[in-house]
Formats: C-alpha cells, structure tokens, sequence
C-alpha cells in the first residue's frame, strides 16, 4: 500500500544520432567593420536673445509650479479646517443630546 510505484523502463529504441560537428574557428571569426567618420557637432552658443529666453522661461515655470504647490496647500488647509468645524458641532450635538 505505502510502496512507491515507479512508471515502467521506456522501451522505445534509441534514435541514430550523428557525430558532433568539428569546431572551425574560422567560420565564426567576426567580419571588420569599417570605422565610421568622426562627427563634428557644432558647440552650443549661447546669445544675449537665448539666455534671456531661458531667464524668462524658467522664471516662469517656477511661478506656475509654485502657484500649483500653494494652491494644493490651501485645498488642504481649508478641509482640514472644515473637518475640524464639522467634528466640534457633531460633539457639541451628541454632548447636549445626552442631556
């Protein structure tokens, strides 16, 4: 009852099989490839016109970030306030309900 059952010797012949195949290096030495002309990138010049443009641009961007970040701020504040007003008037009508 407790003895393993192991499944039956598979009796299928065994397949031919072929010798392996000799290795060649040459056959898998990689081709050269031919090296590609150095490019020339133009440096980055910065005029008076750009600079103030990226003066402007991220003065600009720290205003509407910072609009953004008070506003959400304020949300927050203005619910916490109205939670708390909320949970003094429901304690104030539970205290004289009990009376």
């Amino acid at each position: 009852m407790f003895t393993p059952k192991y499944p039956r010797p598979d009796t299928a012949p065994m397949p031919a099989t072929t010798p392996p195949p000799v290795y060649n290096p040459t056959a898998y030495a990689p081709t050269p490839v031919p090296a590609a002309p150095a490019a020339t990138r133009p440096a980055v010049q910065l005029t008076p016109g750009s600079v103030l443009t990226l003066a402007v641009g991220g003065g600009a961007l720290v205003l509407v970030v910072g609009a953004v970040l008070v506003s959400m701020l304020l949300a927050v504040a203005i619910t916490a306030a109205s939670v708390a007003v909320c949970a003094v008037v429901i304690r104030s009508i539970l205290k004289s309900d009990r009376r």
